[in-house]
């Protein structure tokens, strides 16, 4: 019998995250999640958008949420140390490509994300494992609000950093790290264990026409959603890809934060680079052969999955709900 997983979700739910939530739905109802809490960040679009459409997913997965049901907190509009950016071209103005659902029934509760998940970890020590797949200022807050909360998380699943891919906001850069670098770079050096699933991995997992067909055909109520918010997601990919397709990043991230057996890892110790003009929010691991000298705590990083696997498991989980 699978062991249920608790989970904090952090995310800036634009398309891919709203993929993730009805992933996790789908395997919060096998039994297999136990979703704690949610805190949203700046990122694909503002905390509050993000809430209100984290809501709006888990509504529709059939998940009660709010303050009623799975809290859904708000968390840092803006990055420690630079300016904020949204990814509208991406995900549209409100986060959904353009869909302008309907206001969710449940409100985010007045606790702050960083707070809700030292609350949360403090609760439940040695439990919970937090997933990111936003920019990491709120994990970066949490951190100085409580400095024992590495001790008392399980495990910490990134979506972000690029290695030997190139980054997709800068030549270098992955968007969730460059988003916030030095909330990143404190997260790394945190020690407490972290899966991190760069764009390495996550870039040859792109669906394409044939799954996005498949999709098409199921006449449910989560497959009508993803179907719609993905046609904008697409049209955005299309031009990168060269071919009609888009990349689910965080997925991926989900997908092996609960079957890591379908990824392939090296361990390195990774940073970020703070000061680089043309490299800002890059991340750096030492590749070398040598013996490693860094003193912090190794990453595990995804350098590549099993991609036909990834692709069933979620074609399945979102025709399921």
């Amino acid at each position: 019998m699978t062991r249920t997983r608790t989970i904090f979700y952090d995310c800036d739910t634009g398309i891919d995250d709203a993929m993730t939530l009805l992933y996790l739905a789908s395997r919060i109802r096998a039994g297999a999640v136990d979703l704690a809490g949610v805190g949203t960040v700046h990122g694909n679009t503002d905390p509050l958008t993000g809430a209100l459409n984290t809501l709006r997913v888990l509504e529709l997965a059939g998940i009660k949420a709010g303050e009623e049901g799975v809290p859904v907190a708000v968390g840092a509009a803006r990055p420690m140390a630079q300016d904020v950016h949204y990814a509208l071209d991406w995900h549209g103005t409100d986060g959904l490509g353009d869909t302008r659902l309907p206001e969710p029934a449940g409100r985010p509760v007045a606790e702050p994300a960083a707070a809700l998940l030292v609350r949360l970890a403090r609760a439940r020590p040695g439990e919970l494992t937090v997933l990111a797949t936003g920019p990491l200022t709120n994990l970066g807050a949490a951190l100085l609000l409580d400095p024992e909360l590495p001790s008392l998380v399980r495990e910490v699943v990134v979506m972000g950093g690029a290695f030997d891919h190139p980054g997709n906001i800068t030549t270098h850069a992955e968007a969730n790290i460059w988003h916030d670098p030095e909330a990143a770079d404190l997260v790394f050096a945190a020690d407490w264990p972290v899966m991190l699933v760069p764009l390495d991995a996550t870039h040859p997992t792109a669906v394409h026409g044939d799954w996005l067909d498949r999709l098409a055909a199921h006449d449910t109520a989560a497959a009508r959603f993803a179907v719609r918010v993905l046609s904008f997601y697409v049209d955005a990919y299309t031009p990168v890809l060269r071919q009609r397709g888009a990349v689910v990043h965080d997925a991926l991230a989900a997908m092996l934060m609960l079957e890591p057996e379908l990824g392939e890892y090296a361990q390195r110790a990774v940073r970020v680079e703070l000061r680089g003009e043309l490299t800002r929010g890059t991340t750096v691991w030492d590749a070398r052969s040598l013996p490693a000298e860094d003193t912090r705590r190794p990453v595990r990083v995804a350098v590549g999955s099993d991609v036909p696997a990834f692709h069933e498991r979620l074609l399945a989980a979102l025709t399921s709900l």
